[in-house]
């Protein structure tokens, strides 16, 4: 059994390498740093900063390299390989057990110190996970309900969950001394390196979570040790960030960064070709060839690490049979999709994988193929009547979302399928669970090379879909526990592959479209470089 210590082991730390000691910045001289703004199409679903409580696609974008950092970090200019950040350096004690050395000299937004203490604090019940017990093939279920008006530091039910699918089995941090922090598991896990460099796993500091007043009070504010520090924020309107000046990686380039929710593409291409926006973020394909006829502007960007998906709730009556969702898997022309709506700039992968999955990677997999015929024989042996089944869409929450599901459901009616299309105004109206929850849109990303940050973070026991209640399966559940606890990389890749042949074959639970891809408008005159993810990198060397 590990013993933890907090405050009391803080004073073993002495002595240590003064090479380490980070240098300061004045903050007296002039200040002729750029303030910007950047249009983008939604800012947080959750009307948090909460990186355990806003798990979406635009929390990355604002959070990662900017707000948020972890011990661990990622190179996002480059080929996303892990990288020193708050830690200097990380080592294997045992296949359950990661030491770290915490970077010295780094300052919280409030001019706080980061130490091993705050590390402690990032991965305790209080803040992350609440009641749960570390063990796995357990579901935490959840309602998706937005935490507003909260009074307390009660969390919500769904960073709990969040967290036990980010470290099902984690069983605390131990505090080696104030620099030093030991990850300690309950079961092997070779996958603790990547866990440890997700946004979910990001330092917040101590003293702020003790004097805010609620958590919803501190979710909007939250105090970090990122380049940038919330100066404002109003939900559903637009987000202030300012520079941190002791930031440990250097003085940030930028002064402010204003994110301003923009929900209509035509607007924010407008706003950026007439001087209101420096960046306009999410252009589709189409827009990409009119902005770039302006000599003075470009569009950067292309395929990142995330695929877009449709996904099944197997309790609706229709599809609650298998060869019904079969059927829906070989009636989409994915190519075509992919021809018609993304000038062919992104692709049709093999499957909920990628290539930097490396030798986890099922080479000889693909997505269900396009075959109308088989589709309608499916649905004839699945005495399907023509039985309604509803499809909740947001209005372009996804780049092209809207027209990939009029070309979906037209697909999908040539086969007999007969979807109708719901239009939803949040994502609390998606997944909510009630009798015309049947279809939906999502998207998966892998935020480290291997199928337990997709496949198990995503579909496993405490994957989104069987916490909302959508969709298990026994087997499936069984090899999740095995991928995330077996150190034998030949059977947790035979494991991998057999996962795919129910997800995506017998059982469907969701079905690939496209890997997804990413596109930014801006000046030609501002030197930045995206990165291959949704995330917006403004520290130093990426802005003048």
């Amino acid at each position: 059994m590990v013993t933890f210590t907090r405050r009391g082991a803080l004073g073993l730390a002495t002595g240590v390498a003064s090479s380490l000691i980070l240098p300061r910045f004045s903050i007296a001289q002039a200040d002729n740093r750029p303030s910007i703004t950047i249009a983008v199409q939604k800012i947080s679903n959750s009307n948090t900063l909460d990186t355990l409580r806003e798990q979406s696609n635009v929390g990355q974008r604002i959070f990662n390299s900017s707000l948020w950092e972890s011990l661990i970090g990622l190179d996002w200019l480059g080929n996303l390989s892990a990288v020193p950040s708050l830690a200097t350096e990380w080592r294997r004690l045992d296949d359950k057990t990661v030491e770290l050395k915490l970077r010295q000299g780094v300052k919280f937004h409030n001019g706080d110190e980061m130490t091993a203490e705050d590390v402690a604090f990032s991965f305790s019940k209080e803040r992350m996970f609440g009641d749960t017990q570390p063990s796995t093939g357990k579901t935490i279920f959840v309602t998706e309900k937005n935490p507003l008006g909260r009074e307390s530091k009660e969390l919500p039910v769904e960073i709990p969950a969040v967290a036990r699918r980010i470290w099902p089995a984690l069983l605390g941090i131990e505090i080696v001394d104030k620099y030093t922090v030991r990850f300690v598991n309950g079961s092997p896990d070779v996958t603790m390196e990547g866990r440890i460099s997700v946004a979910a796993s990001a330092i917040a500091n101590r003293r702020s979570w003790d004097e805010a007043k609620s958590y919803l009070d501190w979710a909007r504010a939250p105090i970090t040790t990122g380049p940038y520090r919330v100066a404002e924020f109003k939900p559903d309107t637009y987000l202030i960030y300012e520079a941190h000046d002791e930031y440990w990686g250097g003085r940030p380039p930028v002064k402010q960064i204003r994110f301003v929710e923009v929900p209509e593409v035509a607007s924010r291409v407008n706003g950026l070709l007439s001087g209101e926006y420096h960046l306009a973020s999410d252009i589709p394909p189409d827009q990409i060839e009119g902005i770039e006829k302006n000599a003075a502007f470009e569009v950067q960007g292309g395929i990142i690490t995330n695929h877009r998906l449709t996904v099944f709730d197997k309790t609706h009556a229709p599809l609650g049979n298998p060869l019904v969702r079969r059927a829906f898997t070989h009636a989409i022309d994915r190519q075509a999709i992919v021809d018609s709506l993304w000038a062919g700039r992104t692709r049709v992968p093999a499957g909920l994988q990628w290539d930097f999955y490396g030798d986890m990677l099922v080479k000889d997999w693909t997505v269900p193929e396009y075959n109308p015929d088989l589709a309608r024989q499916l649905l004839k042996e699945a005495n399907y009547k023509g039985d309604p089944i509803p499809y909740r869409l947001l209005n372009n929450y996804y780049t092209n979302q809207t027209p990939t599901a009029q070309i979906l459901v037209e697909m999908w009616a040539q086969v007999g399928l007969n979807v109708q299309i719901e239009m939803k105004e949040n994502w609390q109206q998606i997944l909510e669970k009630t009798p015309t929850r049947a279809v939906r849109d999502w998207s998966n990303s892998a935020s480290f090379p291997d199928p337990v940050s997709s496949i198990v973070a995503q579909h496993g026991p405490n994957g989104q879909q069987q916490q909302v209640g959508e969709w298990t399966n026994p087997e499936m559940n069984t090899l999740s526990t095995f991928l995330e606890t077996s150190t034998d990389r030949a059977k947790r890749h035979d494991a991998f592959a057999r996962m795919l042949q129910i997800c995506e074959r017998e059982d469907p639970a969701y079905t690939v479209l496209h890997q997804n891809a990413v596109f930014t408008a801006k000046s030609k005159s501002i030197n930045w470089k995206a990165a291959s993810a949704f995330a917006m990198d403004f520290r130093q060397g990426n802005w003048s």
